[in-house]
């Protein structure tokens, strides 16, 4: 039965981690993004975030977005540097053009730095890629 389950390979569409002013409370934050690099929009999205170790894990963070456009992103959420020493992982479902796709993107523990930071698509800032 699984076999006959075709879920396409997810291209073009990231997680990423960014630190940036919060102008509200004039600090710098680490946020995590959705990032849609591809020239279609994707839809239904459904994110699953959640941190973890050998003996600690952290609630489980649900969102939906209806859209995320073409060469657009999206804010998921605010990360605190106290769940940096977890490994967090981000699953991603969506739809593009009918089909259904799904990946699973981690930032592995300690890896959410500024040494880390590369230049991110459609953003146009440097942030840390989840793999």
């Amino acid at each position: 039965m699984k076999k006959d389950i075709d879920i396409p390979e997810v291209k073009d569409v990231y997680v990423a981690a960014v630190f940036e002013l919060n102008e509200d409370y004039n600090t710098h934050d680490w946020n995590i993004y959705l990032i849609n690099d591809g020239t279609s929009p994707i839809e239904t999205v459904l994110v699953v975030a959640q941190g973890y170790d050998d003996k600690d894990m952290t609630a489980p963070m649900r969102k939906t977005i209806a859209v995320v456009p073409a060469k657009g992103f999206a804010k998921l959420e605010y990360i605190d540097e106290s769940v940096f020493k977890l490994d967090n992982f981000f699953t991603i479902t969506y739809f593009l053009n009918n089909k259904m796709y799904d990946k699973r993107f981690e930032l592995p523990r300690f890896s959410i730095t500024e040494d880390n930071a590369v230049l991110l698509p459609v953003l146009g800032k440097k942030g840390v890629l989840a793999r």
